[in-house]
């Protein structure tokens, strides 16, 4: 199977408040609109990837349980203190280092589904080249 493109998608409980969290408050810049209600959505940019906001018909979120986004961001503490005291999102944990060298915090936005901020600080394995100088195939 050959993968061409990727998208998360998630239907809201209101399409409107959500994208006032994401472009409002978290700055995603919009990819493509579609559709008219009760059937509209609207694609971000989310960095390398994707993420599709599509109206639900009954006004239910689907949030599986289990399910996060993981949004690399240069510098954690500023992103959370950026989204401190938004009536759009709650902050679940503070910015810490984690046993695998990843800084990070988790938020949540208006219907509940978390979202990791991920910085990697310039010490980490993710940062290095692990690539050889020497282009000859190894015999």
């Amino acid at each position: 199977m050959e993968i061409l493109a990727s998208r998360v998608l998630f239907e809201p409980a209101d399409l409107d408040r959500s994208l006032a969290f994401y472009e409002g408050v978290l700055g995603l810049h919009r990819f493509r609109e579609f559709g008219t209600p009760p059937h509209r959505g609207v694609v971000l940019f989310m960095g390398g990837g994707y993420l599709e906001l599509t109206e639900a018909g009954d006004g239910a979120p689907t949030v599986p349980d289990g399910l996060r986004l993981w949004l690399q961001v240069r510098d954690v503490e500023a992103a959370v203190d950026a989204l401190r005291g938004s009536e759009l999102c709650t902050i679940d944990t503070e910015p810490q280092r984690m046993p695998w060298g990843l800084i990070e915090a988790t938020v949540r936005d208006p219907d509940g589904l978390a979202l990791v901020l991920v910085e990697v600080p310039a010490d980490h394995p993710m940062r290095r080249d692990h690539r050889t100088t020497d282009s000859r195939p190894q015999a």
